[in-house]
């Protein structure tokens, strides 16, 4: 038999694992897209898009791999099958072939059987009977009759054994032309059982190449993404040295910021220190120069109404494998919803924060004894861009601009310009 080349396909490492049920690996598939989707709201879309479109295929291979395992052994156990199949139709039609030949030399046999009691009869009728009494009456002398008797005798026995010997090959005709109806009955079961084994073993070989081919598109597809991935990977880094450098930057206006809102404060308290002495040693009540009690409890409003899908941590990046700050609170709500301001405070900055998006930047004054300011990121537009705020006031809405995955709120405190948890103030 033809038997059909299956090139063996590449399969990474990460696809070395146990085979499941499909319904349960793709259970499982989703849930870890899902998972990858969250760990990397601010990661490039195109770059988690090729991750996730690389992890989909990988995760495929397994199952297309044991659908070919399974089709060749299929194409293995039904070319086997249509060998014996064939091989049973071959000793079948031999056996038919000789029971044919040995039919035809048994009729040949009757024939000559035949012709010589034929021959027999005929020269009978043409010697005037053989029968003793017509022997006896020929005869001339004792001893002719003696003989004519002997020879009579000789020849009924001859005529006896050529009709017995018709009679058994005639029988034995019979019996072979059964056998050998049989014999054909047994070749158009075989020759039908040899047509349904070929059927399959075409079938099987159809399967295997399906799956071959399904198996090797998926090869294809993985090697492709996988260049695809290595380019976005390379963007992704140089992107990462921008987002750096602009998050070294803010922080450096931040904590300058911070630095000369501290020393303002600390000139206006000394100021009202001397005030206050002044007026002592002027006899005067001095005015109050007693600070607001920290205040204790939440300070900021929640920014939105979205969900929280990733807190403020230290995150594992899946694709470029390093540790990284989520810097942030993320809330997660459809783009177009609105955007709150946390407390009430003077708008530093509106615009665009290169993998933040469009962000703005509050600055909240000192509170508890550091500057703080809050940020709000991936706005689809902006509602106001300047000027003071109050609290709960709409300034933006959700959007997915910059380095994001999804419409969310990328909402973040600093405090004397140094990210911090925002639980710390909600």
């Amino acid at each position: 038999m033809v038997s059909l080349a299956l090139a063996p396909a590449v399969v990474d490492s990460a696809t070395a694992m146990p085979l499941k049920d499909p319904k349960q690996q793709k259970a499982e598939i989703d849930r870890e897209i899902g998972s990858l989707r969250a760990q990397l709201d601010d990661t490039s879309s195109d770059l988690a898009n090729a991750y996730i479109a690389l992890r989909t295929t990988q995760a495929a291979m397994p199952a297309a791999q044991q659908r070919l395992d399974q089709a060749t052994a299929a194409l293995a156990r039904a070319d086997a099958y249509n060998d014996a199949m064939a091989q049973a139709l071959q000793v079948a039609q031999a056996n038919e072939a000789r029971a044919v030949e040995q039919l035809a030399r048994s009729n040949a046999q009757i024939q000559d059987a035949r012709t010589r009691v034929a021959n027999f009869a005929a020269q009978m009728y043409q010697d005037q009977g053989m029968g003793q009494l017509s022997v006896a009456l020929s005869a001339t002398t004792p001893e002719d009759f003696a003989n004519r008797i002997a020879m009579t005798d000789t020849v009924m026995d001859v005529q006896a054994q050529s009709l017995d010997r018709l009679a058994t090959i005639r029988a034995a005709a019979v019996a072979q032309e059964a056998h050998l109806e049989a014999l054909r009955a047994q070749v158009a079961q075989a020759k039908a059982a040899a047509q349904a084994a070929l059927a399959k073993a075409q079938a099987a070989r159809a399967s295997a190449a399906q799956a071959k081919q399904k198996l090797d598109g998926l090869a294809a597809q993985q090697a492709a993404q996988s260049k695809v991935l290595a380019a976005k990977k390379a963007a992704e880094q140089k992107r990462l040295v921008t987002a750096q450098t602009e998050q070294a930057r803010l922080q450096q206006i931040l904590v300058a910021r911070a630095r000369a809102a501290k020393l303002a404060a600390a000139k206006r308290a000394e100021a009202a220190r001397r005030a206050a002495a002044a007026a002592r040693a002027a006899g005067r009540a001095a005015p109050s120069t007693a600070l607001a009690a920290p205040s204790s409890g939440a300070f900021l409003s929640a920014p939105s109404d979205g969900w929280i899908s990733s807190e403020f941590g230290m995150r594992f990046h899946p694709i470029l494998h390093y540790w990284r700050l989520h810097a942030g609170r993320d809330y997660a709500a459809d783009c177009g919803t609105p955007i709150r301001a946390a407390a009430p405070g003077t708008i530093i900055s509106a615009g665009w924060g290169g993998g933040y998006g469009n962000r703005i930047l509050i600055d909240h004054g000192i509170q508890r004894g550091v500057d703080l300011v809050t940020t709000y990121n991936h706005m689809s537009r902006f509602a106001v861009r300047g000027g003071h705020v109050a609290r709960g006031q709409v300034i933006g809405y959700v959007g997915t601009t910059g380095e994001s995955t999804g419409c969310h709120l990328h909402f973040e405190t600093y405090e004397d310009g140094v990210p911090k948890d925002p639980r710390r103030w909600l």
